[in-house]
């Protein structure tokens, strides 16, 4: 019955139009912002998702370290490796800190130096934009550069015929790492460069596995972590359980999610961020209700003495006016959701706004329609209408009976 009433005094003329114009103003305020924070949370998801894509193509679904830089690693533990449930594939690693020169220009980065199963861990051929994604072996090395090295370097991977000069640490030296002197040094030749994103690009360079051990006077089974490729329907919390009790405390097993703990934590802030600041925008929108509502209740104030008269109770009438508030919140809410679905897909379909500056991966405004966005945004219309409209819908319900004016 409540729904009745509520709908009846929507549609009715008001013979005072600024209720008219208030009540529209209301519904037009919280189109607009439920449109707002649907395109922002949705652009926010497309975002992340691109970035988790950059970051899964980069890091491993699991890696294991030591607590020490280095660790040895026997093949017979490889063996144990593969025979855990979820284990596709697995590679041997070192990285180390290396400086790199080339004719007076030098660049500091970190070398990853890999094995010949690499390529089934991980994705990074695929980024590899210029020459071939080619390490060579430990008596001819070749370096694979990250796009901002090749640039700071002034080294052209396609007409190079100089090799590169490598500083690597060496660990029995006596002297100081401030100085030359503390460090193996050798010759490299680069063959390719690979462009993911500005934070990779600008600080890895890629060469073999043999030839870092050899400059790090490293052991043959000695590692500075191991990269694992999981099965497609593996759950990476249950492996890295197995992985850690076949391994013990001595080793820190990490899944891609911790390995970037800190950026995805981040990203996960800044989202929420907006979305309350959206929130509080939308409720300073929603107030426009009470104003709304209150006059709505003077104009009806017969008709709540009337409904009283024949027996209603402060109850239904409290109901009548705050199904009116949700009504117009629901309203004004769900145009926005239709005005965000609409923006969103043309978005997806045409990328017609378009990111700025032109050096990022893609050059438009990634959008990603979540259920869950939707079905949050729609119960936080519901709350901030119901407690925009209790005050008025109260106000109503204890209203005195009158029926003589």
């Amino acid at each position: 019955m409540n729904f009745v009433f509520a709908w009846r005094y929507f549609k009715s003329k008001k013979t005072t139009n600024a209720i008219n114009i208030i009540a529209w103003v209301s519904v037009t305020a919280i189109a607009v912002v439920t449109a707002a924070i649907i395109i922002v949370l949705s652009v926010f998801n497309g975002f992340e998702g691109l970035v988790k894509s950059l970051y899964s193509d980069f890091y491993a679904d699991i890696k294991i370290s030591s607590t020490q830089h280095s660790f040895q690693f026997k093949p017979e533990q490889f063996i144990q490796l593969k025979e855990i449930n979820g284990v596709d594939y697995f590679s041997g690693i070192v990285e180390e800190k290396a400086i790199l020169l080339n004719e007076g220009l030098q660049s500091i980065v970190v070398l990853k130096a890999v094995d010949t199963n690499y390529t089934s861990v991980n994705k990074i051929q695929q980024y590899v934009h210029r020459g071939e994604f080619k390490l060579g072996h430990q008596q001819e090395p070749q370096i694979v550069l990250g796009a901002g090295i090749e640039n700071a370097l002034g080294v052209d991977v396609e007409h190079h015929y100089t090799p590169l000069l490598l500083y690597m640490p060496n660990r029995n030296s006596n002297k100081s790492i401030t100085s030359l002197e503390g460090f193996n040094s050798a010759t490299i030749n680069p063959v390719g460069t690979f462009l993911v994103q500005q934070e990779f690009d600008n600080k890895y360079v890629f060469t073999n596995l043999s030839f870092a051990q050899y400059m790090l006077d490293f052991k043959e089974n000695e590692y500075t972590s191991i990269e694992i490729l999981l099965s497609k329907n593996a759950n990476p919390e249950s492996v890295k359980k197995s992985l850690q009790q076949l391994l013990g405390a001595a080793f820190k097993v990490e899944t891609r999610y911790e390995q970037n703990s800190s950026l995805f934590k981040i990203m996960q802030v800044e989202k929420w961020f907006i979305y309350a600041l959206l929130s509080l925008i939308l409720a300073i929108a929603a107030f426009n209700i009470v104003g709304a509502l209150t006059m709505l209740v003077l104009e009806k104030q017969k008709d709540i003495h009337i409904l009283k008269a024949m027996g209603a109770n402060e109850g239904l009438i409290r109901k009548i006016f705050l199904t009116e508030g949700i009504m117009l919140a629901s309203i004004g809410g769900g145009i926005g959701i239709l005005i965000s679905i609409i923006i969103c897909l043309l978005q997806q379909h045409f990328h017609f706004i378009k990111l700025e500056g032109g050096t990022f991966i893609i050059d438009y405004y990634p959008v990603k329609m979540l259920l869950f966005d939707f079905i949050l945004t729609i119960f936080t219309i519901l709350f901030i209408a119901f407690v925009a409209s209790w005050i008025p819908s109260a106000k109503a319900a204890k209203s005195l009976m009158q029926l003589k004016s």
